[in-house]
């Protein structure tokens, strides 16, 4: 029977064979619009032509997916299915963007990643609106630079825990009230939340509705002031992320970030603070355990609050090429057990040593560190 049933689909032209020994010379079908393969199906049989995927390793190996991006244009259905726990994962490449007709895409395996190596900024990717079929996706890293026409709705997502290069260009901020698993989210710019109230902000719904969000970048990539994400949505995000325990970011929210309660690993790098002057009050950054300044070119000097950081262990400053000396408030932190000083210039590394003395007699076993301070 099913030799019965394969030789009238071929003479249809509905099913293609190969067999594994053929596979480096696969011809060009144009006209099938569903595929299927899969490892160990009837022994010598590579794969056949359905809607299935089966075993993505051998696939790999043998340029599949270059192969079907390219040939099957009028794909519509691609559907992976019975891949190994070992084998959860695939990164697609950017010609998927070929499937103009594809309008399904599920998949057994939980992390997709479509970024590339290797693009010019000038070429955006396009990938169809099919990732939300997708919903047993645990991580999702979505390119960078995206075609403008394309948007993507990830509502469906309701497993996700890690999502890499979200932005409102190509997604929809309301998405993530359903993503109430996500763990780690990364934020590119542009970010707008549509219909937010200027006036009233308390009036604004939670963006973030997951309780288990500990690990937040936020990357502006500036160019000028227009990129820019606005102070009052990045707030409002922020302050909807109740149990942020690592948070990088390039903005200047300092006030805000303070009063985050669970806030444990704070990186702020380059054009995260743009002012001259930074103040850490009383009682800000409570649990703060470890922060490290990196390139703040603007900073000049530091301002710590007595009861600031009560919880600061770790602490460091690299390439602050203005900054002047360190706070007199870290006296007051007994917690802090490390300072590491990098790329700055010999008079502030000098300065620091005049008051080491004065701060090791406070702070019994603290550590300071220097790295290439001698310009």
């Amino acid at each position: 029977m099913r030799g019965l049933f394969l030789s009238k689909a071929k003479q249809e032209h509905f099913v293609f064979i190969i067999y594994q020994s053929d596979a480096s010379s696969l011809p060009i079908v144009r006209k099938i619009s569903r595929v299927s393969a899969r490892d160990g199906f009837f022994n010598s049989l590579y794969w056949i032509i359905g809607i299935l995927l089966y075993g993505t390793m051998h696939l790999k190996a043998y340029g599949f997916w270059t192969f079907l991006f390219n040939n099957f244009k009028l794909l519509r259905v691609l559907n992976y299915d019975g891949i190994s726990s070992t084998d959860r994962g695939c990164k697609l490449q950017s010609n998927i963007g070929n499937l103009i007709h594809l309008r399904f895409l599920s998949s057994c395996m939980q992390t997709l990643d479509l970024r590339l190596d290797d693009v010019n900024i000038f070429e955006y990717i396009h990938v169809p609106n099919v990732i939300c079929k997708m919903e047993q996706l645990r991580h999702l890293y979505l390119p960078e630079e995206c075609n403008p026409k394309t948007k993507w709705k990830l509502g469906t997502l309701r497993n996700l825990q890690t999502l890499v290069n979200f932005n409102t260009k190509n997604c929809y901020v309301k998405d993530f009230m359903n993503m109430t698993n996500l763990r780690e989210l990364e934020i590119r710019w542009p970010f707008n939340i549509e219909g937010f109230n200027t006036e009233e902000l308390d009036k604004n719904p939670p963006i973030i509705q997951s309780e288990y969000l500990h690990s937040l970048s936020i990357i502006n990539n500036i160019i000028n002031d227009e990129r820019r994400i606005d102070p009052k949505h990045l707030a409002h995000l922020l302050l909807s992320c109740k149990n942020i325990s690592k948070l990088s970011l390039d903005e200047d929210p300092m006030s805000t970030l303070e009063k985050l309660p669970y806030l444990r690993m704070l990186d702020l790098h380059e054009k995260a603070f743009i002012r001259k002057e930074m103040f850490c009050s009383a009682q800000g950054f409570p649990k703060l355990e470890s922060l490290s300044l990196i390139e703040l070119n603007n900073l000049e000097e530091w301002k710590v609050g007595e009861g600031a950081m009560p919880s600061l262990q770790r602490l460091e400053i690299q390439s602050c090429i203005q900054l002047k000396k360190l706070p007199d408030g870290l006296r007051f932190i007994a917690t802090l057990q490390e300072v590491k000083i990098g790329s700055m210039r010999k008079t502030f590394k000098d300065k620091v040593e005049e008051e080491e003395e004065d701060f090791c007699k406070v702070r019994h076993g603290l550590s300071i560190i220097f790295h290439d301070c001698e310009w």
